[in-house]
Parts: structure tokens; C-alpha cells; sequence
């Protein structure tokens, strides 16, 4: 029997585009692969949409029509990256309709998208993460400044918000930079090291294994342009050695297990003289058939169409994995 996937993509926030093209990907590898595709779009002022239709007028009324659509769905399979989306909330959906969904369920989904936390996370388990402290908006005119610092938002995604300061004035404007995507902010030292990204995978039997790591090359800070405008250079795998590659692997797999991900996750790193230091983890990573995780996979010999499909034998419903207790 065909199972019938409801990919879901677009939300409100600043990497709504970004999100589209991802479920575009996912719902064209899903066709090619034989199952019953059905899209959902949430669009930047909140309503639901299924193809061109616009499902209500309000947003209460969007989501209870889009929940007939979900109600129909064997797996959802969520795309939207980032707040509202990402940090917990499609799964939290999945889990009060009882619905299997792709990915990683609400508690995976809240902390890995809040950078603060997943530090502290990562230095509970032993993984380094650069020195840093955590502001707010409102602390902006009161920040002294020390070194060369990188600025982000705690919770944000594609790198919106990102800004490199070396001196006071470009702190300030790194920080109502990063002001305007969320109002924490981390405000970390400056790594020296080489980026490597890895992918995890957790197979339907639970099974988790991470892809080769792949290496960014970039002049400068990673940021939103260079990650979309093609100025970026991707080598994958990694030229590097045995030891660090396994260093690498082993703290992915910490990381994802230590925060309870399912399905796939992509856990980017400095690699320094003495070893990985854990910049961020994201729950719903970008899944275009050019994305990071897709090429890494590939070089696994786990090409796009498949790990689609693979992902989609994972799903589970989130929340319900142990049983119900009843007095």
C-alpha cells in the first residue's frame, strides 16, 4: 500500500524561502521514490496552504484545516527550519494528533535550537564550545568590549543575525544586528580552526552513524550571503586525519543522543589543535539535493532519494515511544 507523506515547509520567519526550497526537494525525492505527496506551505503571516488554496482567512482557522489534511497523512514530514517550526513546535502538532513525523520531537527540537542551551548540553558531556556569555536586547548599551567576538542570535537559523566585531562600534552593530531575530544573544570568542560539519543519522532499528565530514571553505565569516550567494567552497569528505575524523564522529553522535535527536541532524564544528569544538547542532537541516547533509550522505553512498526515503522509515510519533500508564 502507497503511504501518503505530508511535507510541510515554508513558516514565518526569516528562512521561510530557504524552507521551501528544502520541502520542494523532499517533495520531489518522495514523488521520484513512488509515495503519495501531499504539501502543506505555512506562509509568513501564519495561514496554511495546500498548493495554491489558501485554507481560512485566520490563522485558528488555517490550522484546523490543515489538520484535515494531516489527519489523511501516514508520516508528516516537517521542513520548516528554524523559530516556529524547528524549535519543537510541528512536532508538538504531531504529538497531540497521534501523527508519525520525520525528525526529532519536541524537547530535541526546543534545545537544539536554542545555542545557549545546547552549549551548556555539550559541556556537561565533555564536547568544548567556544567561551562565550549570553545577553539580552535590552543589555545592548551597557556591553563592554574585550576581543574579537562573533555575534548570534540564540535561536535563529541560516545564520540570520550572525556578525564578526573586532572593535566597539562593530560590536554594537553586530549586536542590534542580532537583536532583530531574537532577543538573546551569544556573544562568543573567536575559534581558530578549520569547519567541519557532520550529519547523524538514526536508522528505523535506531542505529546512529555519522556521514564523512565536510569541510567549508570561505573567506571570512560563514554567514547568510556566503552560504546562498555560492562564494562558499564545500570538499567533502574532509581532508583530514583518521584520529580527528574519528574524534569528529564520536562527538556527533554525543551531542545528538545527549539532546535525544531522531532522524537526521547536522552538528557543525570547529576543528582545532586540540580537537573539535561544537559550534551548533540543527534538528531540520537544509535538505535541498545540494544541500550539506544530502552531499555528505552521498559520499556514504546514500544518495538523496534514498536517505529520503530512509527518513521517512524512521518516523515515529513524538512522545509516544513508551507506553501509556493508567491508574
Amino acid at each position: 500500500m502507497t503511504r501518503r507523506i505530508v511535507v510541510i515547509g515554508g513558516g514565518e520567519n526569516a528562512e521561510h524561502d530557504v524552507s521551501l526550497a528544502t520541502a520542494s526537494g523532499i517533495a520531489q525525492a518522495l514523488h521520484s521514490g513512488g509515495f503519495d505527496v501531499d504539501e502543506l506551505v505555512i506562509d509568513r503571516d501564519g495561514l496554511w496552504r495546500r498548493g495554491p488554496e489558501v485554507l481560512g482567512s485566520r490563522a485558528a482557522g488555517s490550522l484546523a484545516a490543515a489538520l484535515s489534511v494531516i489527519e489523511g497523512a501516514d508520516v508528516v514530514f516537517p521542513a520548516i527550519h528554524g523559530p516556529s517550526g524547528e524549535d519543537g513546535t510541528l512536532a508538538a502538532l504531531c504529538a497531540l494528533t497521534h501523527t508519525p513525523m520525520v525528525g526529532s520531537g519536541l524537547r530535541a527540537g526546543a534545545v537544539g535550537m536554542d545555542k545557549w542551551t545546547t552549549k551548556l548540553v555539550a559541556q556537561a558531556i565533555g564536547i568544548p564550545t567556544a567561551p562565550g556569555r549570553l545577553v539580552t536586547a535590552a543589555e545592548i548599551a551597557d556591553i563592554g568590549f574585550e576581543s574579537d567576538v562573533v555575534v548570534k542570535p540564540a535561536s535563529a537559523g541560516s545564520s540570520y543575525g550572525v556578525g564578526l566585531a573586532r572593535d566597539a562600534a562593530e560590536l554594537r552593530d553586530a549586536l542590534r544586528w542580532a537583536a532583530r531575530f531574537d532577543d538573546r544573544i551569544l556573544i562568543e570568542d573567536v575559534v581558530l580552526g578549520r569547519e567541519i560539519d557532520l550529519a547523524v543519522l538514526r536508522e528505523a532499528d535506531g542505529r546512529r552513524w555519522a556521514s564523512p565530514p565536510l569541510e567549508i571553505h570561505a573567506t571570512g565569516l560563514f554567514d547568510t550571503q556566503s552560504k546562498y550567494d555560492g562564494s562558499a567552497r564545500f570538499s567533502v569528505p574532509a581532508d583530514i586525519k583518521a584520529a580527528d575524523r574519528a574524534a569528529l564522529a564520536a562527538a556527533a553522535v554525543r551531542i545528538f543522543d545527549a539532546l535525544g535527536c531522531a532522524g537526521v541532524a547536522r552538528v557543525d564544528f570547529f576543528l582545532t589543535e586540540r580537537g573539535p569544538v561544537l559550534n551548533e547542532i540543527n534538528t531540520i537541516p537544509g535538505m535541498t539535493p545540494q544541500s550539506q547533509v544530502p552531499r555528505m550522505f552521498a559520499a556514504a553512498g546514500l544518495h538523496y532519494q534514498e536517505l529520503v526515503a530512509r527518513l521517512v522509515d524512521t518516523a515515529t510519533v513524538p512522545g509516544l515511544r513508551s507506553p501509556v500508564l493508567t491508574m
